[in-house]
């Protein structure tokens, strides 16, 4: 789908938009007092989660339990702005490895941060990460806090895909000497895929998977077609979904759909549509600021059949796509009234959707559907 046609489609000259009423979502807080949670996982257990706190806490969660201690030997964080410790998934061979991943920032000596992805041994009793291993990280540090990413996924074969924000220096999303606004692609042990599209190229890193990407938020495997998708925050608009292709070049920041902060164009942009670039599968004009995002693939609410759920940080809210092949065919809004930045999504075992806000009273949510609730209306 080309950049003109999401456009249509938010226009509504394309796009039907849906609506399932208020009353018949269902909401429990099963946690609240979490300190800006920002990513869940689910143990193989199917009831235990482990969160991840900005400001540094790894914890787990337990019906009948609640909440864990923080559990020890995680890496210290540097936690200001957007930085701190963020993504946290489970390693494929989890149930034989207990081997989590996190991603999180580290201080630099030049005053900066930088994004750091590794992973350590997770204990029976789920108190201790041991062996922490720092497998890539970001250099040189050149974030504030803003725009990090590290945004983390493993698709079906076992690679690790990273997402890393351009740490607000634009033009790094364009060089392939550095790894800022990158999507990576690594083995499951850390190493570098040889198939990669870099592998091999003078001043090109090879973790590179594609290139362009400005603040990646949000990453998640099509159950349907195998293919890794990824959400980034435009700048003042151009929010985009994109199916990210080998050794591509999404465009930040020459093609954008969002304009600078200024209100201005942004400086190096040459449009919304730039030769040598990809286009979006969608994108929205009016940037909602996209967060975490999670297929929905369970037979527990039909209704949400082939939707992608996607947090919204500024709109406060849960949005809905309903997908067609590539194309997104309908959204929806959920969760408005709460009036919470929604930073995390996740489809559970129960096929209920977990849900995580970014506040100081951080809360864990279960959403449901009620049972005898009607089909979405278009």
């Amino acid at each position: 789908m080309s950049r003109f046609s999401a456009a249509l489609l938010l226009s509504g000259s394309l796009l039907c938009s849906f609506s399932t009423l208020a009353a018949d979502v269902t909401v429990q807080v099963l946690q609240d007092k979490l300190d800006h949670p920002w990513s869940v996982a689910f143990l193989p257990d199917n009831q235990t989660l482990l969160i991840t706190e900005r400001s540094g806490q790894l914890r787990s969660w337990r019906p009948g339990q609640g909440l864990s201690q923080p559990i020890g030997g995680v890496p210290k964080v540097w936690a200001q702005r957007q930085g701190g410790l963020l993504d946290v998934v489970l390693a494929p061979d989890f149930a034989q490895s207990r081997r989590v991943w996190l991603s999180y920032t580290e201080a630099g000596t030049n005053g900066a941060a930088g994004a750091v992805v590794g992973y350590g041994r997770l204990s029976d009793d789920a108190r201790q990460l041991a062996d922490f291993k720092v497998v890539i990280r970001q250099e040189p540090k050149l974030s504030s806090g803003a725009n990090i990413g590290t945004r983390l996924a493993f698709d079906r074969d076992g690679f690790l895909w990273i997402g890393f924000g351009d740490s607000f220096r634009s033009s790094t999303a364009q060089d392939l000497d550095q790894l800022q606004g990158k999507l990576l692609r690594l083995n499951a042990d850390g190493s570098v895929p040889q198939d990669n599209p870099f592998v091999g190229h003078k001043n090109a890193r090879p973790e590179i998977w594609t290139l362009g990407m400005r603040n990646p938020q949000g990453l998640a495997l099509n159950p349907w077609t195998h293919q890794m998708w990824e959400s980034e925050h435009g700048p003042r608009g151009g929010d985009e979904v994109n199916i990210p292709q080998k050794g591509k070049n999404y465009g930040w920041p020459l093609a954008t759909w969002g304009i600078d902060y200024s209100g201005e164009k942004v400086p190096e942009s040459k449009g919304g549509q730039v030769e040598g670039t990809e286009q979006p599968v969608f994108y929205w004009k009016n940037s909602p600021a996209v967060s975490g995002m999670a297929f929905y693939n369970s037979a527990r609410f039909p209704q949400w059949k082939n939707s992608l759920f996607i947090g919204a940080l500024k709109e406060k809210n849960l949005i809905r796509l309903s997908i067609n092949g590539e194309k997104v065919v309908e959204e929806q809004r959920l969760l408005t009234d709460r009036g919470e930045r929604i930073r995390d999504v996740r489809q559970g075992p129960d096929g209920y959707l977990y849900v995580l806000t970014d506040e100081s009273n951080g809360k864990l949510l279960k959403v449901g559907l009620n049972e005898g609730a009607d089909a979405p209306r278009g």
